[in-house]
C-alpha cells in the first residue's frame, strides 16, 4: 500500500511510458544487481561459473570422440549448475516482493491508456454460440449511453458507445436474465480498471472495456508483434543486467 502511494506520486506518471518503464527497469535491475551482489558469496559464484565453463568447453570436445565420457560430464556439470542456483535463491526471496508490487503498480498504470472524461469509449460482450438474441448494458452511477440501451448480439458480439465525467462507474450488463458487473474508471490520470472481464459457466463469455494498449516501443514490431510493458521491461532489464553486472564484476 505505502510502495504503491510512493509510486503513485512521483514523475514517473507525468511522463511517457517509454521513459517510465525505462528508468524502473533500470533502478530495479540496479537493485537486483546490488543484491545479488551483496547476498551471495561472489568468490564462489566465479569458481562455480568459471567451473561450469571449462566443462562446456569440454563436452563440445568430446561429444564427437567419446560421447559416454561427454555425458558425464554433462551430469557433473548440471550439478554444478545446480549448486549455482542454490547459491543465488536467497537473493531471489530478498527482490521477490517489491517486484510483484513494482509489476503490480505497472500493470495497472502502464498496460493501458485511461478513458478520457466525455470523450466516448466502446463496451463490447461477447457471447459463445447459441446465444440469446440481445443484451443490455447500465452503469452507477448513470453514463451517457451513445445510442439504443439494448443491443443486438452480431456475430457473438453486443457493442455499446458511452461517455462521462471523471469518477468510478459498475458497469452492468444484462442478458438472458442474468447480470454481470464491471468496475470502470475515467480519469484524465494514468489509472484504470484492467478492461477485460472473463465470465464462467455463461453463454456470455467475456466483457471488454474500450482501453487503448500502450506499446511503449512505438510502431517498433518482430514480424508484426508489438511488445507491451512487460515485454519492454524484459528487453531494457537483460540489457541493463548484461552491462550492470559486468560494471560492478558480480558473477
Amino acid at each position: 500500500m505505502i510502495a504503491n502511494l510512493v509510486l503513485e506520486n512521483i514523475f514517473l506518471l507525468k511522463i511517457p511510458s517509454f521513459w517510465a518503464i525505462l528508468i524502473i527497469s533500470f533502478v530495479l535491475t540496479l537493485l537486483i544487481t546490488l543484491v545479488y551482489k551483496f547476498t551471495t558469496d561472489q568468490k564462489k559464484m566465479k569458481n562455480l561459473k568459471e567451473e561450469m565453463k571449462e566443462y562446456q568447453k569440454k563436452i563440445k570436445t568430446l561429444s564427437k570422440q567419446d560421447p559416454q565420457k561427454a555425458m558425464k560430464i554433462q551430469q557433473e556439470a548440471m550439478k554444478h549448475n545446480m549448486d549455482y542456483m542454490k547459491s543465488s535463491f536467497k537473493s531471489t526471496l530478498y527482490t521477490f516482493i517489491p517486484i510483484i508490487i513494482i509489476f503490480g503498480w505497472l500493470n495497472s498504470h502502464m498496460a493501458y491508456y485511461p478513458l478520457q472524461p466525455d470523450q466516448p469509449f466502446s463496451v463490447t460482450a461477447y457471447f459463445a454460440q447459441g446465444h440469446a438474441p440481445a443484451a443490455s448494458i447500465s452503469s452507477i452511477p448513470e453514463l451517457d449511453i451513445i445510442g439504443n440501451i439494448t443491443q443486438p448480439i452480431i456475430d457473438g458480439k453486443a457493442v455499446w458507445q458511452l461517455k462521462g465525467a471523471a469518477g468510478e462507474y459498475k458497469l452492468v450488463i444484462k442478458y438472458n436474465n442474468e447480470e454481470y458487473d464491471k468496475p470502470l474508471i475515467i480519469s484524465s490520470e494514468r489509472i484504470y480498471e484492467q478492461p477485460e472481464l472473463r465470465i464462467a459457466n455463461s453463454k456470455l463469455q467475456k466483457i471488454l472495456v474500450g482501453n487503448e494498449k500502450i506499446y511503449p516501443l512505438g510502431y517498433v514490431n518482430f514480424f508484426g508483434w508489438r511488445p507491451n510493458w512487460l515485454w519492454a521491461y524484459i528487453i531494457f532489464s537483460v540489457l541493463f543486467s548484461i552491462g550492470l553486472r559486468k560494471m560492478l564484476k558480480v558473477y
